[in-house]
C-alpha cells in the first residue's frame, strides 16, 4: 500500500474546481451540532467500499470525544437534500489544519461534487480562524490518501493545488 501526504502552504495554492450547475441542487453545510450517529453514518457510507476501517470500532463516546475536540468541523455536501459526501477538518497546533476525512457516497461519485466539496473544505480550512477566534490563522493545510482510496483521490488533491511532501510504501497486513 502506498500513502501520499500532500499539503498547501498558502491560500493561493488552492485551485478551485468548477461548481456543479445550480440545477443540480448541490449545497454544502457545516454540521454545527455534533452528532455521533450522523458522523458514523457519513464515515461508513463514504468509506465502506474504500477500506476505511479505523473508526468502525469506535464507541458513541469516542465519536463524541472526536466531534467535541477544538477545531474539528464537519462539512456535508447535499444534492437536492440528500447527503452526498463530507469533509472533516481538524485544526491542529501552530496554524495547521488536517483534512482528516473526505469523500463521497458511491452513488454521488463522478458528478462533479467531489472537486467542489474539496475546494469548499480546503477554503474552510484556510479561513478556520475567522470562525474560531482562539485559533491562529492557518499556515498549512494537509491531507493523506492511499492506494486503497478511490481511483481519483490523488488526482483530485493535485488538481486542487495540493503538493506531495511525503510518500510511504508498506506491505498490507
Amino acid at each position: 500500500m502506498t500513502t501520499w501526504h500532500l499539503e498547501q502552504t498558502a491560500p493561493s495554492d488552492l485551485s478551485p474546481a468548477q461548481e456543479p450547475p445550480a440545477a443540480a441542487g448541490v449545497r454544502i453545510v457545516r454540521a454545527e451540532v455534533p452528532s455521533p450517529e450522523f458522523s458514523h453514518f457519513l464515515y461508513t457510507a463514504v468509506g465502506s467500499d474504500v477500506a476505511w476501517t479505523d473508526r468502525l470500532v469506535w464507541s458513541r463516546e469516542a465519536w463524541e470525544e472526536q466531534l467535541h475536540r477544538p477545531g474539528v468541523e464537519t462539512w456535508v455536501a447535499y444534492e437536492r437534500g440528500t447527503p452526498a459526501g463530507y469533509i472533516e477538518l481538524e485544526g491542529q497546533d501552530e496554524g495547521v489544519v488536517e483534512i482528516v476525512y473526505f469523500g463521497l457516497l458511491p452513488a454521488f461519485r463522478g458528478r462533479r461534487i467531489g472537486g467542489h466539496l474539496l475546494t469548499w473544505g480546503t477554503s474552510r480550512a484556510w479561513d478556520m480562524a475567522e470562525r474560531r477566534p482562539d485559533r491562529v490563522p492557518t499556515k498549512r493545510v494537509w491531507v493523506h490518501t492511499c492506494s486503497k482510496d478511490g481511483p481519483y483521490a490523488l488526482d483530485n488533491y493535485r488538481r486542487r493545488g495540493f503538493r506531495v511532501f511525503d510518500v510511504k510504501t508498506a506491505d498490507e497486513e
